[in-house]
């Protein structure tokens, strides 16, 4: 009997949408280090996608760069037909891609742009990709779909940023679930949702906002994008092949 390494990812093909910062660039990075090939997702950040790309082909992966804005339909389908020709098929897909309204001149932006940024790249993007995506995988007789949700979309949290995050990663959460089941018994769909993650925003974030998350979390510490990555790859591994549907938490122990 074949022994295979826990959380291998060896001889998978995988796609990472957002992968040139934060929570994107380390997921896509422990995919390559678990085996994976892999293809790394831009918007306009070419220079970024291609150190990240660099640097996953010393560890003897095959590494594709496309840069692609996901502003309406048509660049969303030949994003995925450009994927799967690049890599000859696709076998793990996560979609990471989101708005960041929370720095730079986005976080001047009115309540209104927000909802609809939020809704034009987290929301419409993650669905209509799912589906995309969800099809070519039942064509080929297998695979799986990661999505990235928010704790606290189920809890709630107060404030305009709190409002619209989790009417955002609620929709894609609540999309997780029925997707998984139109798709099952063929591929498999789940969604992970960080809580307090130090990408850009936590790293310059104020003294109040620090002794927040360290109230709230009981671990008592922020999560880095390692720990959503070390996540990720267990749920599209071979050992996760009886977890589909769900919605895990990765937030330290934070339930408020």
């Amino acid at each position: 009997m074949k022994v295979v390494e826990f959380g291998s990812l060896s001889g998978l093909r995988a796609v990472v949408t957002g992968s040139t910062s934060g929570i994107g660039r380390a997921i896509a990075a422990e995919f390559a280090h678990a085996g994976a090939d892999a293809v790394i997702h831009g918007v306009r950040n070419a220079a970024a996608a291609e150190v990240l790309a660099t640097e996953l082909r010393l560890l003897g992966r095959r590494t594709v760069v496309v840069l692609a804005d996901f502003s309406d339909e048509k660049s969303l389908v030949a994003f995925v037909d450009r994927c799967w020709a690049e890599l000859g098929g696709i076998d793990i897909w996560v979609n990471n891609a989101g708005a960041d309204l929370l720095t730079g001149d986005a976080a001047k932006m009115n309540f209104s742009d927000k909802l609809q940024r939020l809704y034009e790249v987290d929301v419409r993007s993650t669905l209509l990709l799912g589906r995309l995506v969800g099809k070519r995988m039942l064509t080929a007789g297998g695979g799986t779909i990661l999505n990235i949700g928010w704790d606290q979309a189920e809890r709630g949290m107060e404030g305009d940023s709190g409002e619209l995050f989790s009417a955002a990663k609620s929709a894609i959460m609540g999309f997780t679930r029925s997707l998984a089941v139109s798709l099952a018994p063929t591929v498999r769909v789940n969604c992970l949702a960080p809580g307090w993650i130090r990408t850009k925003w936590g790293e310059g974030a104020s003294e109040l906002w620090q002794e927040r998350v360290l109230r709230e979390t009981p671990l008592k510490r922020w999560g880095t994008p390692e720990d959503i990555a070390a996540a990720a790859r267990f749920l599209v591994s071979r050992q996760a092949s009886y977890i589909t549907g769900q919605i895990i938490n990765v937030n330290g122990g934070a339930e408020r």
